[in-house]
């Protein structure tokens, strides 16, 4: 992958939203992706949590200006959304099989060879993170690096299979009822922006749940399903070459899930950074935060921010304000270790 020399200003938000939907043909049914960006770009790929899709998983993210323009100047977005997730989806047929979590790592690779990419940077969040491990695992030499948002690698615990059949009960008899959406919104949100009794919830939680309210329950059960089986990829991680960013927030379900991936990875390939007062999907809750990781880990793959940003000492970008761990020279460079940043709301 080489740098990008284009010099000219891009217009983010424009580009992003003018996306164009590909329906793709696979084995195992028809895959929505929308692609955002010039597409001689090197490629990255996203897949978001369950019940959601690239508007309500990493709108937070693309939306951040510093975010966009870092992504967009180096990348052509491919978003890939579970079956059945995509904005106007119609119900899947009871008689459709439900897909295995293999099922739907194989489906990206039909959407890489659709599209005739190669080797691609990938962006997942909790489920959609395993699914994109998963398929780390298997095409080795499709995936240049990972970026993963609490991450899942373990097979489901007592209490997630527990939480997960509760969920999957209240969507085959009662659909994307208010209970099971304050479920996933407890999945995805720290309690801070869910508000409670005395505080309204934040902005971008409303907005996610008028998102859920387009999801079809029996589309929605489809990948409850898939994860509620998924193998452990524990003894796999090892094996893994390509580089992996983990961020997880310190509120999020799913902490101690992301310590214990990171802990397996090898080090020399492999960073975590703590988002604190954050809940599962800092892509939405806390987007800058990612930023400077973000930054320095492309950098390791001769990838830049666009010199037009501010370099202010207000810019999240700023070097003022990069931690003094993700300056030293094995997260700049070939060898990421495993680094415990914190970063604070006021990032």
């Amino acid at each position: 992958m080489a740098e990008s020399n284009d010099s000219f200003p891009l217009d983010t938000e424009k580009i992003y939203l003018r996306g164009k939907e590909h329906h793709v043909r696979t084995r195992c049914g028809s895959v929505s992706v929308i692609v955002c960006g010039d597409q001689d770009k090197p490629a990255l790929i996203t897949y978001p949590d369950l019940a959601l899709n690239h508007m309500s998983c990493f709108q937070g993210l693309f939306f951040c200006p510093e975010g966009a323009s870092l992504l967009l100047h180096n990348f052509c977005i491919y978003h890939i959304s579970p079956p059945g997730h995509e904005l106007g989806a119609a119900p899947i047929s009871a008689s459709v099989s439900a897909h295995c979590v293999d099922n739907l790592a194989d489906q990206i690779l039909e959407v890489l060879n659709f599209f005739g990419l190669g080797a691609v940077m990938c962006m997942g969040v909790t489920a959609g993170a395993y699914i994109l491990t998963l398929f780390a695992m298997k095409y080795r030499e499709r995936v240049l690096g990972l970026i993963l948002i609490s991450p899942l690698c373990r097979a489901p615990s007592w209490t997630e299979w527990f939480y997960n059949k509760v969920m999957a009960n209240l969507l085959y008899f009662y659909g994307m009822c208010g209970l099971l959406k304050e479920f996933l919104l407890q999945r995805y949100f720290s309690k801070e922006v869910r508000g409670n009794a005395e505080v309204p919830e934040s902005d971008i939680v409303q907005a996610c749940r008028r998102l859920l309210d387009e999801r079809h329950g029996s589309n929605v059960m489809q990948f409850l399903q898939a994860i509620n089986r998924r193998p452990d990829l524990t003894r796999g991680l090892k094996r893994l070459r390509c580089r992996t960013l983990i961020f997880v927030g310190d509120n999020s379900p799913f902490h101690s899930e992301a310590l214990h991936m990171t802990s397996k990875l090898d080090r020399r390939f492999s960073a975590l950074v703590e988002v604190q007062a954050c809940g599962s999907m800092v892509t939405e809750e806390q987007p800058h935060a990612m930023l400077i990781p973000m930054e320095y880990f492309f950098m390791g793959y001769g990838l830049y921010r666009p010199c037009q940003l501010s370099d202010s000492p207000r810019s999240p970008l700023s070097p003022s304000c990069i931690s003094p761990e993700l300056l030293s020279p094995e997260s700049m460079g070939l060898k990421l270790k495993p680094i415990k940043t914190r970063i604070s709301l006021e990032v």
